[in-house]
């Protein structure tokens, strides 16, 4: 009776919330603006908001010619002040957290998040499980075990400000009537070996009625691997009431068909858009493709035209303004003291009723060594539109250009790691890049050209991007490794997993 009540409170609390979302998803356009200057009013006073004249801005054009695109670097002098514990320097009051995060330029970077942007962080995250649940029609999962694969929870202190990864200090504001069915253990999610982390999580859930599953696709899939190996059972068998999984931080369907063929079963899947910076999206619609942006939660959005980005006086459009199937570089101006900072995401608007967005790719991960800017949305496509025409399956790759080779014209290199590998690799070669020159004009241009050969597949042993991962120090938590680059760093190192 106490499970019927449960999942029954649960599915009228969902009906009634996606309700009242009706509004901002109507007029985020006009409420856009109205949320713009009511941040800028609300940090006048500022380090910040006085040395770019907020009193002045009365329109989102003014604050465009006061407030220039930044990036991590330009805003860490403010930073650090506050790290400090100075007063009133981005946002009017200290950070009630700082999300840690691995930076390749800066070093850790310590993104502000005030007591105004934290609950939205969790209420993205319950918003999207509404959503599910009010298009599902049920609520069976609340009455099972949930697990979120996450970083530890431990927090440190700068200068009396809490400070941690995002995953972490999320984990101190999960709703109660989540945490009873939460697993795995405080214990374990404070171990920060990330294989001992997996094996004791596998330890701790696989007798358990294990219902929702989160975390990002890539540890997701080593979690599932290892229960699979131990029990020499499909995740379905070992779970059969297992009903939804919540994926983030990286782009889900590159990962689908592997994720399907470890669960063995029918399992539904909610993809989500957190970040240290704030919770941008989610899909509200688990049948279909696309991610609803959340307009009315503390972030004001400009996107400049990937093409454009870095350019002076690069054109900053606001929701007004974008084009469908575009790709943009995400532009934020949030409630916790960010101003015009360039996140790094890359989005591309498929719906404007609602504004739902796919993520593309990040600003920095491209590979153009010969003027083709092929990012990530374009191979990923490539791939999936490959690996449905082969039965094979793909457990991770990487790009890279090869500029001087010994040999030939320069080429691409793609590092796969098979899980099942395709009859004749040269066949499956031609038909990723036949796939490729579709989706991008500047390539098929060089290879018609005579300026590229076609790419080339260095086959990669099992685990080596894991092996990978580990030597780097970025094994478990958040880390995920691009899909492509336009130099041969990683490329360079992936060689010592070669077949």
């Amino acid at each position: 009776m106490l499970n019927f009540l449960k999942k029954n409170i649960a599915l009228i609390w969902a009906r009634n919330h996606v309700q009242k979302t009706n509004d901002f998803k109507q007029n985020a356009e006009k409420n856009q603006e109205k949320l713009l200057l009511s941040l800028v009013k609300t940090a006048e006073k500022t380090l910040f908001g006085r040395e770019h004249q907020f009193e002045n801005i009365k329109s989102i054009d003014d604050f465009q010619k006061n407030v220039q695109i930044a990036d991590y670097e330009d805003l860490k002098p403010y930073i650090e002040k506050v790290k400090k514990g100075q007063r009133n320097i981005l946002w009017t009051e200290t950070p009630e957290y700082f999300a840690k995060t691995s930076g390749t330029t800066s070093g850790s970077k310590y993104i502000p998040i005030s007591k105004e942007g934290m609950p939205y962080q969790v209420a993205g995250a319950q918003s999207a499980l509404f959503h599910y649940i009010s298009k599902k029609g049920n609520a069976d999962f609340v009455n099972g075990k949930m697990i979120f694969l996450q970083g530890s929870p431990e927090l440190e202190e700068v200068f009396r400000i809490q400070t941690g990864r995002l995953s972490g200090i999320v984990a101190h504001h999960i709703p109660n009537y989540l945490q009873k069915n939460r697993l795995p253990s405080w214990e374990t999610n404070l171990m920060e070996d990330w294989e001992a982390k997996v094996d004791k999580i596998v330890e701790e859930t696989e007798k358990e009625n294990m219902t929702l599953i989160s975390g990002i696709p890539p540890w997701l899939i080593m979690y599932f691997e290892k229960l699979i190996e131990k029990n020499g059972k499909k995740i379905k068998q070992l779970f059969p009431n297992l009903q939804l999984i919540v994926t983030g931080g990286v782009n889900y369907e590159p990962y689908r068909e592997k994720m399907e063929e470890l669960l063995g079963g029918k399992v539904d899947i909610v993809q989500t858009f957190p970040a240290s910076e704030g919770f941008f999206a989610f899909q509200d619609d688990y049948t279909k493709e696309g991610l609803l942006l959340l307009t009315n939660h503390g972030i004001f959005y400009e996107f400049i035209p990937l093409e454009k980005y870095g350019k002076p006086n690069a054109e900053r459009l606001t929701l007004k303004e974008i084009e469908l199937n575009k790709d943009y570089a995400l532009i934020l101006t949030t409630n916790s003291g960010l101003w015009a900072y360039s996140i790094g995401d890359v989005v591309r608007f498929i719906d404007k009723n609602p504004h739902r967005i796919l993520v593309s790719g990040r600003t920095k991960h491209f590979t153009s060594a010969f003027g083709e800017h092929v990012i990530a949305f374009e191979v990923e496509e490539a791939m999936k539109a490959t690996v449905e025409k082969f039965p094979v399956q793909i457990t991770e790759f990487h790009l890279a250009p090869e500029v001087n080779p010994s040999e030939g014209l320069p080429y691409h290199e793609w590092f796969i790691e098979f899980e099942k590998e395709p009859e004749n690799l040269g066949l499956f070669k031609n038909e990723l890049d036949d796939q490729l020159r579709k989706r991008n004009t500047y390539y098929d241009d060089l290879i018609s050209g005579n300026i590229l050969q076609k790419l080339k597949i260095s086959k990669l042993s099992k685990n080596a991007f894991q092996e990978y991962a580990k030597s780097q120090g970025k094994l478990g938590g958040q880390n995920k490794i691009p899909r492509l680059a336009n130099d041969r760093k990683i490329a360079d190192l992936l060689k010592v997993y070669k077949k």
